[in-house]
């Protein structure tokens, strides 16, 4: 967003200066401060993730521009952020959830369908390429809205009172899973028993024998406990989660053209950063909480199974969703 002049002086004292020739126009050029926002602190990879793309834009562009990062949910949630952005009004730029983006845009919450890849090898490799090109072309279309880079990392796996490694164990399985439609079919897909319960009812659901299993990545399992219930974590890694960082397309037009390259750089550079943050973290959280006899990992053997059934899924998914080629391009990285 931009702001007004900088200055102790009064506006009648600057025009006099500028009109005697002693200032030039430039110099008193209109400062730019940029807002962002989260929902976290300055612990959790999404803050450090924005803060790199501070000082990667500021390195960039190499000008006075400052920057407000809105911490702790100070500007509401993540689908507000997205709206603001959408509006052109107090938030130029946040770390925003696929699914936030839905009501703007169909295709958007492929990004966060189960199964879309094989691993965390495959993943950095669509991030890094355009293979998402489309769907952040229709996000910018329906929503004006940027993203301009992709962060994110936390590998989802079951977390279950019992050890599930094989097929025949993960069959009937009760399991808890999100109120995507998506989620639903995909585990029915897999064998497993899905029902949608609401995430705060999860451990009790789990303790009390409602389910027998739930799903999420190392920081939801530390955060909410769930060890204490389900202490077996099935390593099918499920999901790799998407986490773009977007950009309002009205704060973006209207800045200079040498500022919105170096946000087009940073953006791209700060998403590999925050992807490389929080995929590390979610491994070390997993090893530190069975290191310390919380939990106990399972490889899971037939997830090679468990791509095979979900494929017709994803790609009746993708087919409603408009974004076949999409998929067809994910599934050709090698």
């Amino acid at each position: 967003m931009l702001r007004g002049f900088k200055t102790t002086l009064g506006r009648l004292a600057l025009a006099g200066l500028l009109a005697g020739g002693l200032l030039s126009s430039s110099a008193w050029a209109a400062e730019i401060t940029l807002h962002g926002a989260t929902q976290f602190d300055d612990k959790h990879a999404f803050n450090r993730t924005l803060l790199k793309f501070e000082e990667l834009v500021k390195q960039y562009y190499g000008k006075p521009i400052d920057f407000v990062l809105h911490r702790n949910r100070e500007l509401g949630l993540e689908k507000d952020y997205f709206a603001y952005m959408s509006q052109g009004i107090s938030v130029d730029y946040a770390i925003v959830a696929p699914s936030h983006m839905s009501t703007f845009s169909k295709k958007a919450p492929l990004m966060d369908m189960p199964f879309l890849f094989r691993d965390l090898e495959h993943w950095n490799k669509v991030l890094d390429g355009d293979a998402l090109q489309p769907i952040a072309d229709d996000v910018a279309q329906a929503a004006d809205v940027m993203l301009i880079g992709y962060a994110g990392g936390g590998t989802r796996n079951l977390i279950v009172n019992k050890p599930v490694t094989t097929m025949e164990d993960l069959k009937g399985l009760p399991i808890r899973v999100m109120g995507a439609p998506i989620q639903t079919r995909i585990f029915d897909a897999i064998t497993a028993a899905p029902t949608v319960i609401a995430y705060s009812e999860v451990y009790t659901a789990i303790q009390t024998g409602v389910i027998d299993a739930a799903e999420n990545e190392a920081a939801g399992i530390e955060q909410m406990k769930f060890y204490e219930v389900g202490p077996e974590i099935s390593l099918t890694q499920h999901a790799i989660t998407v986490r773009p960082i977007a950009f309002s397309g009205k704060t973006f037009r209207r800045l200079p053209e040498d500022l919105q390259a170096a946000i087009v750089k940073a953006g791209k550079e700060a998403g590999a950063h925050g992807r490389k943050i929080e995929s590390s973290e979610d491994e070390a959280k997993l090893r530190r909480m069975e290191s310390e006899g919380k939990l106990k990992t399972h490889p899971f053997g037939d997830r090679a199974k468990l791509l095979e059934l979900a494929e017709p899924v994803k790609r009746d998914y993708a087919k409603e969703l408009g974004a076949e080629k999409v998929l067809e391009t994910v599934n050709a990285i090698k």
